[in-house]
């Protein structure tokens, strides 16, 4: 028997962790029996993948169903029971454990739904049904079967995390060659954030420590570039969080970076103090704000101290060493669209190295679905739920949050115009209204959201400031050049640039491929908007060395020539 634990994910960098440790705890298959892997993506063709499913022939196919794959997933079952009329379609997953005997009910060629936690449900499954020995679904615990209506078995037993497998070695190490590795040491949660998922598991079970080193150390002696933690709040624990921190500071490889997720607010000061000393980029962090609305922030049961957060927040940019990710959620209770915005600017201020802006994701099974009629809540039918309007916030109001959050992305995630947004910020009353001004450029002039040319984006945003300042044409000219140079070595002047200054004394530079040398008038390279519109006399020549780039943002180290 052939089985097929098939993922889906929503990019090529991404892997699925879950079928690999289900795979993994299942252990040695008894002979004549198989276990196989494959990855797709939702960018695929459905019809690449169908075939990509067919040439296995498996007798059973598992799918690992999430809010970003679970209509696609959806898309393939028709032509699926075509080709392979014989092969069982099993589900798995967070999307489909909520109310898994409406989608039997829905879809009477699945065989039954894996709930909740799988591990130990997949191996039972494996052992005693597909192996042909019990036959009787209804003994094994976790799941739900058509017995011969829907119905769920008694609830699977949680795992110890030491008893999950740790799914790296030598071998499978290859598979993951330019993907991001997941990680985890912990599962469960302790909060009660309404549009959480995990606020329906309060138990919070942790891994131990000798364990976690092990295998920390294996992602050390491979060099492995990044490591993605994916426990919920990886510093709901002091003394586990420190010992984690504690061992990569001390076994720091010069290469791997480690992603966590955590409370800001609950970060100690050992954790503060010890990450002070820590390389540039060997830790980066997460952090979930969703809202500086104080009445959002009760609505949607958080428990966050607000100022300590920015406190944090302030200490941990001061560092200079982590790549800092804070987010906001739009579309929360009492979050209007002004609301919104001060969260936007309050955060904004806070100057993180990105901001992500996300948008209300309506869960099935989570408490804010079973409130969202209280609190006028309107979401999409189908995955991801994502909220269309709200009691505060109406649709026209999130359309224009969409091309704000665009913007964003474009103009400070990518940290290609950091000297460029910095000085365009002091030109309108809040962070906010900028990027809200320049959405409404876009869209009226008909720009490209995804052009092809790499400079493309720079003379748009050179349009629009001068457009709004023309006085300061020759400054943001500079200031973009400035940016641009500082991202790129690039073999081609842009089209917006100026000829090339002839300055007596000039480097030679320019001939090594690993530098760029260029003559500026304005102090561009300074840190401070305001010192950066005193035109000078004579220019300053700012040399871009290539072979040397800042491992947050990747651009590259400059010297200043007087």
């Amino acid at each position: 028997m052939k089985i097929l634990l098939a993922a889906v994910n929503s990019k090529f960098i991404h892997s699925n962790l879950a079928v690999r440790l289900l795979k993994a705890y299942a252990g040695e298959m008894p002979d004549g029996m198989q276990i196989l892997i494959r990855e797709f993506t939702i960018n695929q063709f459905e019809e690449d993948v169908l075939a990509g499913l067919y040439r296995e022939h498996p007798d059973v196919i598992l799918f690992s169903c999430y809010i970003w794959n679970w209509t696609f997933i959806r898309g393939l079952f028709g032509d699926l029971k075509t080709v392979l009329p014989k092969t069982q379609i099993w589900l798995g997953g967070p999307e489909v454990s909520y109310d898994p005997e409406k989608i039997l009910e829905h879809f009477p060629f699945v065989e039954g739904i894996l709930i909740g936690e799988g591990e130990a449900v997949f191996r039972h499954l494996v052992r005693e049904y597909f192996a042909g020995g019990q036959k009787d679904l209804s003994k094994i615990p976790g799941l739900c079967i058509r017995d011969p209506k829907p119905r769920r078995t008694d609830p699977a037993p949680l795992l110890s995390m030491d008893d999950v497998p740790f799914i790296y070695d030598e071998e499978t190490l290859r598979e993951f060659d330019h993907r991001i590795l997941y990680y985890e040491t912990s599962r469960g949660c302790p909060f009660g954030c309404s549009y959480c998922l995990s606020s329906t598991e309060k138990t919070v079970r942790l891994r131990s420590l000798d364990k976690v080193f092990r295998e920390l150390q294996f992602f050390l002696d491979h060099k492995v570039p990044q490591v993605k933690f994916v426990d919920r709040t990886f510093n709901i624990n002091p003394a586990h969080t420190m010992g984690i921190l504690r061992y990569l500071t001390e076994h720091d490889n010069g290469v791997t970076n480690f992603h966590f997720e955590v409370a800001g607010d609950l970060l100690t000061e050992e954790e503060l103090s010890l990450m002070s000393g820590m390389r540039t980029g060997l830790i980066q962090l997460e952090i979930g704000v969703q809202s500086t609305n104080p009445d959002t922030i009760r609505a949607i049961r958080r428990k966050t101290d607000l100022h300590r957060l920015k406190e944090h927040v302030e200490r941990i940019r001061e560092m200079g060493n982590i790549h800092l990710h804070l987010d906001l959620i739009a579309g929360l209770p009492y979050e209007g669209y002004q609301s919104f915005a001060q969260s936007f600017n309050d955060v904004y201020a806070m100057r993180p190295s990105q901001l992500q802006l996300g948008f209300l994701k309506v869960l099935k099974g989570s408490p804010i679905e079973e409130e969202a009629e209280a609190w006028k809540i309107e979401h999409r039918t189908d995955p991801p739920y994502e909220v269309l309007a709200s009691g505060w916030l109406d649709y026209e109001e999130i359309l224009k949050l969409k091309r704000i959050e665009e913007m964003v992305e474009l103009y400070y995630n990518s940290s290609q115009f950091t000297r460029t947004i910095r000085a365009l910020e002091e030109d309108f009353e809040t962070p906010f209204s900028m990027y809200e001004k320049l959405a409404d450029y876009y869209e009226a002039k008909g720009c490209l959201l995804n052009s092809p040319s790499r400079e493309y984006r720079y003379r748009i945003l050179l349009d629009f400031a001068a457009q709004n300042r023309p006085e300061k044409r020759e400054l943001y000219e500079e200031l973009l050049l400035f940016d641009l140079y500082l991202r790129e070595n690039l073999k081609k002047r842009p089209s917006f640039a100026k000829e090339e200054k002839k300055v007596k004394g000039m480097p030679g530079l320019r001939k090594d491929r690993s530098c760029h040398a260029e003559a500026f008038y304005y102090p561009v390279f300074s840190q401070d908007p305001k010192e950066m519109t005193v035109r000078s006399e004579e220019p300053v020549i700012v040399v871009f060395d290539y072979d040397h780039r800042s491992p947050l943002d990747h651009n590259s180290s400059i010297s200043i020539l007087k």
